[in-house]
């Protein structure tokens, strides 16, 4: 009977010991797994919060693939733009557009077109006075 009781409390302590070490290592991995996740998120928020933006001369409109090409001062930027915008963007315009890039691909944000500022009126010139 001695015997009984004693290999039954040696497989109970047997069990008792390998569940404790499984729990060690799940505990290991967990905390690694918690950590990718916010470093991919970062990753993602980095690439989506960035904005560019280019100033100078549409030089092509391509209605087909809905893109603009602006020329700016560091080169030609090809840009996706809605059909608002492809509809009022003509080659020739000068405009300001924001845009972010992702998977290779530029997606305007906003587009302005800047007009011909109005030239002011020189001020007539005052006749001098009479007499002096």
């Amino acid at each position: 009977m001695k015997k009984i009781i004693a290999l039954i409390v040696a497989v109970l302590f047997v069990f008792a010991v390998a569940s404790i070490s499984l729990a060690a290592e799940e505990k290991k991995m967990e905390p690694a797994k918690k950590e990718a996740a916010p470093a991919k998120a970062k990753a993602e928020k980095k690439v989506a919060a960035k904005v560019m933006q280019v100033t100078g001369e549409v030089a092509a409109v391509d209605a087909a693939a809905k893109t603009i090409t602006v020329k700016g001062k560091k080169g030609d930027v090809v840009i996706s733009v809605d059909d608002k915008t492809l509809a009022d963007v003509k080659a020739g315009d000068k405009v300001t557009a924001k845009y972010t890039t992702a998977d290779g691909k530029n997606t305007a944000k906003s587009v302005i077109k800047k007009t011909a500022a109005a030239k002011k009126a020189a001020p007539a010139k005052k006749a001098p006075a009479a007499g002096y």
